[in-house]
């Protein structure tokens, strides 16, 4: 049975300089780039980008590698200079002086308050006794649902319990792109994954996090071959990495906090993927075991959009 947990307590603390609602209801830009750090505006930019097609990765306000990669990706489309740079060119082709309100109401329901309650273990073996590797907050839960950070969840909502029926003020990112994609491209160097319809058109960009020095992604070109939503985790030491002391394999069971997430697009390089992740704050400070990594929603919307066939280029 799972248990129920408001949780704030065990939550990241908010800190103190996080944007106030009413900063980003009257966020206006004033030709310059992104301010430093966290801001109203960040914000705002980075749900019209969401909205756009081009993901920021999590949605938290910060002037940081992600907001750059996905403005760039952005000029890219848009046939902009392409510099990473928040300008009034930019500005406009986001829409962002006409936006629609980029905060909204979410009430709590039953379903939000129905999270673990408790740590996950980090041990695998730990793992691999457990039935699902599901939220531990109901504040974690429905940051993801909204592609937030956790924290400014939080600040956007002091004093709240996040108890069933609350009402709470989350922003209000895109809606799930909806194409045919024929072909992605994991554009290494970037930290990108762009997605292209027949047409060659892109319909959708996304932040990722490509292999490591130990573990590199694959080159070349390579196929979807199969997808997975909610699938478990074959822990194979002697084929990817050890994890402690487990030697022996496991298979842990699916869920959002398992180490591939709530997605696994199964590629046609033996034991390669594009996944999930159950830390997507840290989608651009962790490495990969190799495979593409995503945010959960993001891995979600890419898997709905492929199949079995579809071209995916290493380059």
């Amino acid at each position: 049975m799972m248990l129920l947990f408001a949780g704030a307590a065990l939550a990241p603390a908010a800190a103190l300089t996080q944007p106030a609602p009413d900063e980003i209801r009257n966020a206006v830009h004033d030709g310059g780039p992104l301010p430093e750090g966290q801001s109203g505006l960040t914000v705002v930019t980075q749900v019209l980008l969401d909205r756009a097609g081009i993901s920021p990765g999590i949605i938290d306000g910060w002037r940081g590698p992600m907001s750059r990669s996905a403005i760039r990706a952005f000029e890219a489309r848009e046939g902009l200079p392409e510099d990473g740079r928040l300008d009034a060119e930019v500005w406009a082709a986001l829409g962002g002086d006409d936006r629609a309100p980029v905060l909204q109401d979410h009430r709590v329901t039953a379903g939000d308050t129905d999270v673990r309650g408790m740590p996950l273990p980090e041990d695998y073996a730990e793992l691999a006794e457990l039935d699902w590797l599901g939220y531990v907050r109901v504040s974690e839960k429905i940051a993801e649902d909204y592609h937030m950070a956790e924290d400014l969840l939080i600040a956007l909502n002091p004093g709240a319990d996040f108890v069933e029926g609350e009402r709470l003020t989350v922003v209000a990112p895109g809606t799930a792109e909806e194409h045919e994609v024929v072909r992605v491209e994991v554009r290494k160097a970037e930290g990108r994954l762009a997605a292209f319809d027949e047409a060659g058109d892109m319909v959708a960009n996304y932040p990722v996090t490509v292999g490591s020095d130990d573990l590199p992604s694959p080159s070349g070109t390579h196929e979807v071959v199969g997808i997975a939503i909610e699938p478990t985790y074959a822990y194979r030491p002697d084929e990817n990495f050890q994890q402690g002391d487990n030697d022996e394999e496991l298979t842990l069971p699916p869920g959002p906090n398992g180490p591939v997430g709530i997605v696994w697009i199964d590629l046609s390089k033996p034991t390669y993927g594009i996944h999930g992740t159950s830390e997507p704050a840290a989608l651009f400070q962790n490495q990969s075991h190799g495979c593409v990594r995503m945010t959960n929603w993001d891995a979600r919307e890419l898997a709905d959009m492929v199949s079995p066939g579809t071209e995916v280029v290493f380059r």
